[in-house]
């Protein structure tokens, strides 16, 4: 489908800010490659040929008799007497991080946490388990946990911005009485007591976050629609009989989602944020999930052990530059004088 010669200009002063344009495609790339840390980083091998079958460890549980072993139980693949059953009748194809995130080094040289090494690219940390597949894994929840958060709490800011902000009036009154002080909560304290009534899990996080984080996007929707609501065409479709519900979600709110657009990547990187936060004080994913803030907390209990905190920190820093730099693109891409400039060249 075309884009509309707007939305041409939007995407050409876009791709003309260098520096968003490469920080796209760099995240984008990170995060593909973290869809796929199965692949990247695993216990299991990625595809085994044995005696004539072909197995994939990594979507099916198979047992060691299935490869001439004597248990029943899920093969191990990191046994040297496992591996080498397989090799004596065919091959296993390793990913290049031969270490889940959960997977301990039972074979190390030195006291975990132990230092970089052509085993452990970043080291271990002080449980042995491989830093660099902890990375990857952890970038995954961290974004999908902010992507997840950010999707959902626009929805539910912008419909009830848009709701507000059309009506006017007490409606409006009253939606900004209870932002203001659904917005002056404590969240972190509040956090902090669920966390020790209930054991938080990534979808428990994600509902309680929502509830409080849908009001980031009301502000900035309510005065579009405020100042939309007026316009002529809008007059004209309530005159010729048109719904309210088909003026808000056809006519007002198209309008009201430039603004909310150009503050979506700045509200994923605070999800991140707040994620990272809050498993670096303990009330975030379970224990032992893959996790940076989990990371950046071992840091600063292993002083000795600089490459955690090093390590831990150099992905936040490159993850919410990126995003800072994609966002500052975009809102430069619907600033309406770049727009106009562009235009009138």
């Amino acid at each position: 489908m075309a884009l509309s010669p707007i939305n041409q200009r939007r995407f050409a002063n876009f791709r003309a800010n260098r520096r968003g344009w490469w920080s796209l495609w760099l995240f984008s790339a990170l995060f593909v490659v973290s869809l796929g840390a199965e692949f990247v980083a695993n216990e299991k091998p990625i595809v085994v040929h044995f005696d004539g079958g072909w197995y994939f460890p990594i979507f099916v549980d198979y047992p060691e008799s299935v490869f001439s072993g004597e248990l029943p139980t899920t093969a191990y693949y990191r046994d040297p007497y496992v591996e080498g059953l397989i090799r004596d009748n065919g091959w296993l194809l390793w990913p290049p991080i031969r270490y889940s995130y959960r997977t301990i080094n039972y074979d190390l040289t030195v006291p975990a946490p132990s230092p970089p090494s052509s085993e452990n690219w970043l080291g271990t940390d002080d449980q042995g388990r491989d830093v660099l597949a902890r990375l990857i894994y952890g970038f995954r929840i961290s974004v999908l946990f902010g992507l997840a958060l950010t999707v959902l709490s626009s929805m539910v800011g912008i419909a009830a911005a848009t709701v507000q902000g059309y009506y006017g009036g007490w409606v409006d009154l009253g939606f900004q009485r209870l932002v203001e002080i659904w917005g002056g909560l404590p969240v972190l304290y509040i956090l902090i007591i669920m966390a020790a009534i209930i054991e938080p899990n990534f979808w428990w996080l994600l509902g309680l976050m929502l509830l409080f984080s849908w009001v980031t996007l009301v502000g900035v929707v309510r005065a579009e629609v405020l100042r939309t609501r007026n316009f002529d065409y809008v007059r004209a479709a309530r005159a010729l009989g048109l719904g309210h519900g088909a003026i808000m979600f056809r006519h007002v709110l198209p309008n009201a989602m430039v603004a909310a657009l150009t503050f979506l990547p700045f509200i994923l990187n605070g999800s991140i944020t707040t994620l990272t936060s809050l498993d670096f004080l303990g009330f975030g994913m379970p224990p032992g999930s893959p996790s940076l803030g989990e990371l950046l907390a071992q840091g600063k209990n292993n002083l000795h052990a600089p490459w955690l905190g090093i390590a831990a920190f150099t992905t936040l820093a490159v993850m919410l530059s990126l995003l800072i730099f994609i966002g500052e693109a975009v809102r430069d891409a619907f600033d309406p004088r770049r727009n106009q400039a562009a235009r009138a060249a």
